[in-house]
């Protein structure tokens, strides 16, 4: 079953370009990250979860590229614009080979069942 998304078409064409471009500059600073570097991890400071993907890819022995954005105490605005293109509503959001593979506990699993080396190979 497909993720419910407001259709284009039930959306006023006098604000789709709003909808359409908002904070699109960090959704297009991740999307270029992804196609760089095979895993991408996108956080915020304060937060333990990204901490906690990022020191087991290290464990691992994976390299990634870490994005920070903001804190509980700013950046929601820009990050919101992350959770509206990507569904995903916590961070850290974890990029394998372009795909969103989940937060911290959906990439330990990953790890711990082999299926990341799998991803990556």
């Amino acid at each position: 079953m497909p993720r419910p998304v407001l259709s284009e078409s039930d959306i006023h064409p006098a604000i789709r370009k709003a909808v359409e471009t908002h904070h699109h500059e960090i959704v297009d600073e991740v999307k270029v990250a992804i196609a760089a570097h095979p895993v991408v991890v996108v956080g915020m400071s304060l937060n333990p979860m990204p901490k906690k993907a990022r020191a087991a890819l290290v464990k691992a022995g994976v390299a990634h590229e870490y994005l920070e954005y903001g804190s509980y105490f700013n950046t929601w605005r820009k990050r919101n614009a992350l959770k509206m293109w990507t569904g995903w509503p916590t961070f850290p959001m974890v990029f394998v080979k372009g795909v969103l593979v989940g937060g911290a506990t959906d990439l330990e699993t990953l790890i711990a069942s082999g299926e990341l080396k799998k991803m990556l190979a």
